[in-house]
């Protein structure tokens, strides 16, 4: 299975009330938007991502080069969210088939769970108009009457068959634009996507979410989404912990470029290799696929398969954290070690701890990266080439 992602992130967020908008705040060293996008950059069945922003954003191109995916591009929003969608299913839609599936997650949104993921594709994928995250009403729910200043109860609703509409939601590309397109040509604004198929006849499947799966509205809500992520990186709750080393080196050869930690770094060489040739990347799969026990990367990425040549690495850290997620496995921390002569690390580590913390869904204190050389001796030394080494935690549940 593949998908589609359309992530709005046009708005200016009014009620935040903050120096830049709400998607664009710093959140445990990163901003909102890229905590937003990390589960989905993470997974190797997203086939691309469209963030759709304001003209003239000044935020986004930074994230974008920090983020440097090439399944990750952008287009300009309407005023409304419904048509920023809509704009976002265009930009897809030259690749896009009327029966594929698209997600639509708002940028506010940094605390959704790999988890609550997995159970939506699972469970909206078998239903034949798809579906969305949701919370069931817990509290007692009164509707006002119309005074705005000075509201008063008009009536206690019955909560029994309430919901909170959360994101990502889940459709057939076709359906939804054809839904959005009808809703815009006739002047009406779905709050969400499920509404636009509703004024159509189609009533998507409700999939229980977790209600850590925040929007961020105010400022305070700034706090809250750090406990959560803090919370959800300490590893709170039960579970058995698994630990994973890989190494992985290459010799130098023609070329002008190294690919390291998913960062393309300037050099007076490449090397050699059937892929990219990223030593800390496949050093990390290793990592990752030893602790799982599910084996090397050659075991399933062979340097013989024509489907892996020039392959971008990080096509390969996406896959195995898939496999990951199907066994209820996630990553705690990872420590990168590289190994050489040349090239430096400084210049570039802040961009390859960045680029491996988003494909990882992790915050990047929950990142190391070093280098070293080997002061001359073997091959290293004689800088023919590189290598690397990887240490990840992994926890159950």
């Amino acid at each position: 299975m593949r998908y589609w992602l359309v992530m709005p992130a046009a708005g200016t967020g009014r009620r935040f009330r903050g120096e830049q908008p709400k998607q664009y705040a710093s959140l445990r060293g990163r901003s909102v938007i890229e905590w937003a996008l990390a589960p989905f950059l993470a997974d190797a069945r997203c086939a691309h991502a469209v963030v759709v922003i304001a003209d003239g954003d000044p935020h986004w191109p930074g994230i974008a080069a920090r983020l440097a995916s090439e399944r990750l591009s952008s287009t300009a929003g309407g005023a409304e969210r419904s048509d920023s969608v809509r704009r976002g299913l265009a930009a897809l839609a030259p690749r896009a088939r009327a029966e594929d599936w698209v997600l639509v997650h708002d940028a506010a949104r940094p605390c959704l769970d790999p988890l609550d993921l997995e159970r939506l594709i699972a469970a909206a994928s078998q239903h034949a108009v798809g579906g969305l995250l949701a919370v069931r009403a817990a509290d007692t729910l009164k509707a006002a009457a119309a005074d705005r200043d000075a509201p008063a109860v008009a009536h206690t609703l019955d909560r029994s068959q309430l919901w909170r509409a959360l994101t990502p939601q889940m459709f057939r590309f076709g359906a939804l634009s054809a839904a959005l397109d009808a809703a815009f040509a006739s002047g009406r604004f779905p709050t969400d996507e499920a509404q636009a198929l509703e004024w159509r006849g189609a009533h998507a499947l409700l999939v229980a979410g977790a209600a850590t799966n925040i929007k961020l509205t105010t400022g305070e809500d700034l706090g809250l989404a750090a406990a959560i992520l803090g919370a959800r990186a300490a590893g709170a709750g039960e579970g058995f912990m698994r630990i994973g080393s890989g190494t992985d080196v290459h010799a130098f050869g023609a070329g002008d470029h190294l690919m390291l930690g998913g960062v393309r770094i300037a050099h007076t060489a490449g090397v050699i290799a059937h892929s990219d040739g990223d030593v800390l990347l496949h050093a990390l799969c290793d990592a990752l696929l030893g602790a799982a026990g599910l084996g090397d990367i050659g075991q399933h990425f062979a340097d013989d398969d024509p489907r892996w040549k020039g392959a971008d690495s990080r096509r390969f850290v996406s896959a195995v954290l898939s496999m990951l997620r199907e066994r209820h496995l996630r990553v705690v921390n990872a420590d990168l070690t590289l190994i050489a002569q040349a090239p430096r690390i400084a210049p570039h580590r802040a961009a390859i701890r960045s680029t491996v913390a988003a494909l990882l869904a992790l915050p990047e204190d929950c990142v190391n990266l070093k280098a070293t050389t080997t002061e001359g001796l073997g091959f290293l030394g004689r800088a023919e080439g590189v290598a690397a080494q990887a240490v990840v935690l992994l926890r159950e549940g």
